[in-house]
């Protein structure tokens, strides 16, 4: 099929869209809406973004795109867009015949129906119909943000001991869960990252690293290996630690004998009354649910935007044109 048949449908699908319907980019994630719809390019507008708002999609970097996804019939890869070009395909999977998807990280085109990018009515509504996430964390974070705002902490020594210690056990657990959550988000992150290629959202950026951990092969292969390359094994052989305190086991000799010891102090939370914390998590609640002044309004609003901002943690941008 020529590309000119395959534009004026896409054309005419955007057309038909309603005036709020809401498209998403499969790598940044980005929320944009069609806003005109011409011969030779469409003008879409992010939702997300506080400058460069507006954006025209041109005519020939779609027929660049569509001439890319046919050569490929298992499906042309995402992460090999330039960068900010990922409107292109969100925009393209609109057209009846092409499709993205996200988990294999490529837009095909297929025979038959298919999926869009397009949000649907339940994902627009979501700033209406909130529910809250069934996470640790954000519990954690609820009740902290509920003790900073009860509390005067710029001056820490001013704070009385148990208002400290319910902040550092507050702080202790949404440190806790706020890593299992962020190691959770980046194990996802790990299948959407490519070839090093930073990608960014509204907080900051990542990027797909690698680490390389090293432990040493069998001692004696060590050693001989070593001594082949003319290292004496006298010069490599040390102190085992693990050797020492075994040692120590079957000796009459204390650990101040081949150790220097120092001793530090430090505050480890010792445990967590979880029925307190619930009793005045649902308290935040209710007061939420059961009234309606404007100090309560205030305190919705930053729930909501605590949520939001966890939310967006996994929204990401990334950097504009697809190149012929």
């Amino acid at each position: 099929m020529a590309f000119s048949v395959s534009w004026h449908t896409l054309l005419d699908e955007l057309e038909e869209l309603p005036g709020d319907a809401t498209l998403i980019t499969p790598l940044s994630h980005n929320r944009f809406q069609v806003t005109d719809v011409q011969e030779q390019r469409v003008i879409i507008e992010f939702l997300d973004r506080d400058i460069d708002e507006t954006r025209p999609l041109q005519r020939d970097q779609f027929e660049t795109l569509y001439h890319r996804i046919t050569d490929e019939p298992d499906g042309f890869e995402l992460d090999r867009l330039p960068p900010d070009a990922d409107p292109y395909p969100a925009v393209l999977s609109v057209h009846p015949r092409f499709e993205i998807d996200e988990d294999r990280g490529i837009i095909v085109e297929k025979e038959g129906s298919t999926t869009s990018q397009l949000l649907d009515d339940e994902g627009n509504s979501a700033e209406e119909d909130r529910t809250e996430p069934d996470l640790d964390v954000y519990a954690d974070a609820l009740l902290l943000v509920d003790a900073l705002e009860r509390h005067e902490v710029d001056v820490l020594e001013d704070v009385e001991t148990d208002a400290l210690v319910n902040l550092y056990t507050l702080l202790s657990d949404v440190q806790r869960n706020a890593n299992d959550l962020r190691q959770a988000v980046a194990d996802v992150l790990l299948n959407r990252l490519h070839h090093d290629r930073p990608v960014s959202g509204p907080f900051g950026s990542v990027q797909r690293t690698a680490r390389r951990n090293r432990s040493l092969k069998d001692e004696e292969e060590v050693l001989e290996t070593l001594e082949d390359a003319g290292i004496d094994r006298e010069r490599v052989l040390g102190v085992d630690r693990d050797k020492v305190d075994d040692a120590l086991e079957v000796t009459e000799l204390s650990a101040d004998d081949v150790y220097d010891i120092e001793e530090s102090e430090y505050v480890r939370k010792a445990e967590v009354d979880e029925e307190r914390k619930e009793t005045r998590l649902q308290g935040l609640k209710d007061q939420l649910a059961g009234t309606e002044d404007e100090e309560t309004e205030e305190l919705r609003q930053e729930i909501e935007d605590l949520e939001r901002r966890i939310d967006e943690l996994t929204s990401f941008r990334t950097g504009s044109e697809i190149e012929s």
